[in-house]
């Protein structure tokens, strides 16, 4: 199941492994931890924890995620320790901890408003089966994956309602079975940006599966690796199946990098 033929991404790994310094950025939900019905319970698999493990550890070599969850969710569910060399970028690149930082609060300018569009969108969706609101650090989403593809729809058009209403210069995202809102515009092309910049990268690897990601994987520079994981339309040159199929390339990028 990829873009590309096999030969080509055994090229690009390759190529990656030989990078001056190298940026591995990574998304987290359905790229290193299979998708899950209860968001908080979500862990990266074995051997995805594995292979960044030995790439954070490797020569001129960089590990960050790269997520929609709050910096705070996305601590939690990575299992960061106090001594992780992996960069987190949360919120979709509004928020940011590296490696031997405190994590710098961010301005919020809208906190008021975003609490009571949350409360009004909770209210919509109240009666609605499978459909729950999460309060994030500069928005919420509406999450849709448990209910019937019916009430789904019309969850999402009443909250697209509100927020269209209320704070129309908010950003609007959609991804796998998520409507999200927030008042700041940063996106996960920005995210990498600041983080090749900060981390002096001349090569960046990202992999994502879903929309989101897309705006990352439209920004890679030539020379970078984009990996699209799972189905979907995208502009990644590459694409695996699934998470399990991610974790065993990088671990093969990770022996190349230490020059196992």
């Amino acid at each position: 199941m990829s873009a590309g033929s096999p030969r080509a991404i055994d090229e690009a790994i390759t190529r990656a492994s030989s990078a001056r310094r190298l940026l591995v950025a990574l998304d987290f939900d359905g790229t290193l931890a299979p998708l899950v019905d209860e968001p908080m319970e979500a862990r990266m698999l074995p051997a995805a924890r594995d292979a960044l493990a030995r790439l954070s550890a490797a020569p001129d070599t960089e590990v960050a995620l790269v997520s929609g969850r709050t910096l705070e969710h996305l601590a939690e569910i990575s299992e960061r320790t106090a001594d992780s060399r992996i960069h987190l970028a949360g919120s979709h690149g509004a928020e940011f901890w590296h490696p031997g930082e405190d994590a710098p609060e961010e301005p919020d300018d809208e906190a008021e408003l975003r609490h009571r569009l949350a409360d009004r969108a909770e209210e919509i969706v109240g009666d609605v089966d499978g459909a729950w609101i999460e309060r994030k650090r500069f928005g919420f989403g509406l999450h849709t994956r448990l209910s019937d593809r019916d009430a789904a729809a019309r969850a999402a058009a009443a909250v697209d309602e509100l927020v269209r209403s209320e704070a129309p210069h908010w950003r609007r995202r959609t991804g796998q079975d998520i409507l999200e809102f927030a008042s700041r515009h940063e996106g996960k092309d920005s995210a990498v940006r600041r983080l090749r910049e900060r981390l002096g990268s001349d090569v960046v690897l990202f992999a994502g599966d879903d929309v989101t990601d897309e705006d990352a994987l439209a920004s890679l520079r030539p020379g970078d690796v984009g990996i699209r994981v799972g189905g979907g339309e995208t502009v990644a040159d590459h694409r695996v199946a699934d998470a399990a199929e991610l974790a065993v390339l990088l671990g093969r990028l990770a022996e190349a990098r230490a020059g196992e």
